[in-house]
């Protein structure tokens, strides 16, 4: 099968891709390998992708209309996963253009190529940011999530309202995805796996944000690309061919019990600099994956301290320590 993957520098999509290409289908790679953080470890996930000969690497800016459209009209894609983004929740209080460029544009070129190509499922990513400050836990995908308290958080929500009035008015079957907190070997540098990891080899103190008290249902990116190839193969039917999952651990981990498990993998005792919430951000994030338990048959996982001592020391490696 031939597959456009959106994103294929980045994180997630390095491994949907992979895993995609060792099942023995053509992947499509996009990315438009922006410094958001450092290319060369965009480089680094990329450089597994392209020895397989079923893989083709293209440059592209998803904001590029026409060049999206010809991209969709040469390839003639069956499925689309749509990863790409421009990530962070706090990068979005600097750069809001970017976020509009490449969350909302991007995702209408996207939508906009499958609905005028024939493609047989759009998977995208969504996030557990559109669940904001939500009192009522675990989140459910069918709480409202009308109040986000990042833009980043807003174009994500916007992203699910956008595929669902293109699931209604084209038929286009679409199937987004809630993460919630991916984490793992290769992961963003921008996130608390690699911060704290760094901070803790160098000895240097790491920012403890809400005084500690947050919890994150951090998932192993293992967990998370099962659940999105399982969940790519499920094609939603009906008038209104649309399906919306979370994918997270089910098991939101105490911001405690995630730094020790680092202290445990380093070997050495984190210096903590404690902080007030910052702009953005929320308290707790847990998710309630019984929809996508059911539809798949599968269920995350990896617990925290097995996870972060393998990104430990992948990162280790990596950084040649």
């Amino acid at each position: 099968m031939k597959y456009l993957v959106t994103g294929t520098a980045g994180f997630i999509g390095m491994y949907v891709a992979e895993q995609l290409l060792q099942q023995g289908h053509e992947v499509v790679g996009l990315d438009n390998m922006n410094s958001y953080y450092d290319p060369v470890l965009k480089e680094y996930r990329l450089a597994r992708l392209t020895p397989h000969a079923s893989f083709r690497f293209v440059k592209m800016n998803l904001a590029d209309r026409k060049g999206m459209a010809g991209l969709f009209a040469a390839e003639k894609f069956q499925r689309v996963i749509h990863l790409a983004a421009q990530a962070g929740v706090r990068y979005s209080l600097q750069a809001p253009f970017e976020y509009v460029d490449s969350n909302l544009v991007g995702m209408m070129t996207i939508l906009e190529g499958c609905r005028h190509h024939q493609v047989e499922h759009l998977v995208y990513a969504s996030s557990s940011s559109v669940y904001g400050m939500n009192d009522k836990i675990p989140f459910s995908e069918d709480d409202q999530v009308d109040n986000p308290v990042s833009l980043y958080a807003a174009t994500k929500k916007a992203n699910e309202l956008m595929a669902h009035s293109y699931a209604h008015l084209y038929g286009i079957p679409v199937t987004g995805l809630r993460f919630f907190t991916v984490y793992g070997p290769a992961g963003r540098p921008d996130m608390a796996p690699w911060l704290f990891t760094d901070a803790i080899l160098k000895g240097e103190p790491i920012n403890v944000f809400n005084h500690g008290k947050m919890q994150r249902d951090f998932t192993y990116i293992g967990d998370i690309v099962e659940g999105v190839l399982r969940i790519q193969d499920v094609i939603p039917t009906g008038q209104r061919p649309y399906a919306l999952f979370n994918i997270g651990n089910n098991q939101p981990i105490p911001l405690a019990r995630f730094i020790q498990a680092i202290e445990t993998a380093t070997g050495k005792d984190a210096k903590k600099t404690m902080l007030d919430m910052q702009p953005g951000d929320v308290e707790r994030t847990y998710a309630d994956t019984s929809r996508l338990e059911t539809v798949v048959g599968y269920k995350p996982q990896m617990e925290i301290e097995e996870g972060m001592d393998r990104f430990v020391r992948w990162f280790k490696e990596y950084k040649g320590l």
